[in-house]
């Protein structure tokens, strides 16, 4: 009858080292799925600083531009050639940050 117990109760060891292994892994997936979406959640956040600061310079910009230029005319030719600067001075950051 004692092994007969001790049997019954390697099984139910059995079963539970099984459940806690599945679970673990399952645990692992789930981690490794949620380290993913913080992931691609951190870029969404960076583009959008980006996106935020790229317009407060294009905001920037203008009230200068209306500052500076009383006429229309001069004021789309000066913010034209602020936004060709603005572009170059983007490029040039971005090749050093390679």
């Amino acid at each position: 009858m004692a092994s007969s117990q001790q049997l019954a109760q390697l099984d139910r060891l059995e079963r539970q080292v099984t459940a806690l292994v599945t679970a673990y892994q399952q645990v692992r997936e789930e981690l490794a799925d949620a380290t993913t979406t913080v992931q691609q959640l951190r870029a969404d956040v960076r583009e959008r600083d980006r996106q935020l600061k790229e317009r407060q310079n294009q905001e920037n910009i203008v009230k200068l531009v209306q500052t500076i230029a009383g006429e229309p005319t001069h004021a789309n030719e000066l913010k034209h050639r602020l936004n060709e600067y603005i572009r170059e001075l983007d490029k040039c950051l971005a090749y050093l940050r390679e």
